[in-house]
């Protein structure tokens, strides 16, 4: 097993979705607008379901970021953690998110759970073929990047934000690293 490496920040979906693409937008803003410590990996990792094994087998903690279906109003914040997540994703993510689930699980088989593990996300109002995300995701978005921030604070990593939130400095293409792109 690889010697686990801290936190990661992982945005699920699909950016032809509409609000699916909600969790690739949300790790985007993250890096644009805090500095990422080097004990931190923060990754879009779209549909790529087991192909993101090595990633979580290296971290200690994952936050785990998409859009989630609930009972709830469109754009609502919703937190699940713990022995939750693995029904969620598998009952509660887009039908195409079967790969998250089979993700979890393929990591229990090989003994490189992480220690903890939480989903956040927001509920959808539309997740039909296009780019635009609902105007109620999209108000949501600035919340769901400040409680990714607060996950990664309460499980000691302190993630800042930038004075200047438009540059985009070193960690632009953290995402791209850590995929092999």
């Amino acid at each position: 097993m690889p010697e686990a490496r801290g936190l990661l920040v992982l945005g699920l979906g699909n950016l032809l979705l509409g609000d699916d693409g909600l969790g690739a937008a949300a790790v985007a803003q993250l890096e644009r607008e805090f500095d990422i410590p080097p004990d931190v990996r923060v990754a879009d990792g779209g549909t790529l379901g087991l192909a993101l094994l090595g990633l979580l087998a290296e971290s200690d903690h994952v936050i785990l970021v998409d859009a989630i279906r609930e009972d709830a109003p469109a754009g609502s914040f919703v937190r699940i953690d713990g022995d939750d997540v693995a029904p969620a994703v598998r009952e509660r993510l887009s039908p195409h998110q079967v790969g998250v689930a089979d993700l979890l699980d393929a990591a229990r088989l090989t003994a490189c759970y992480p220690s903890s593990v939480a989903l956040l996300g927001l509920v959808p109002e539309q997740m039909d073929l296009t780019l635009e995300r609902s105007k109620a995701v999209e108000a949501g978005l600035n919340g769901l990047v400040e409680a990714i921030v607060r996950e990664a604070r309460n499980l000691g990593y302190e993630l800042v934000a930038r004075t200047n939130a438009g540059g985009r400095g070193r960690h632009a293409h953290r995402s791209a690293r850590a995929l092999g792109l």
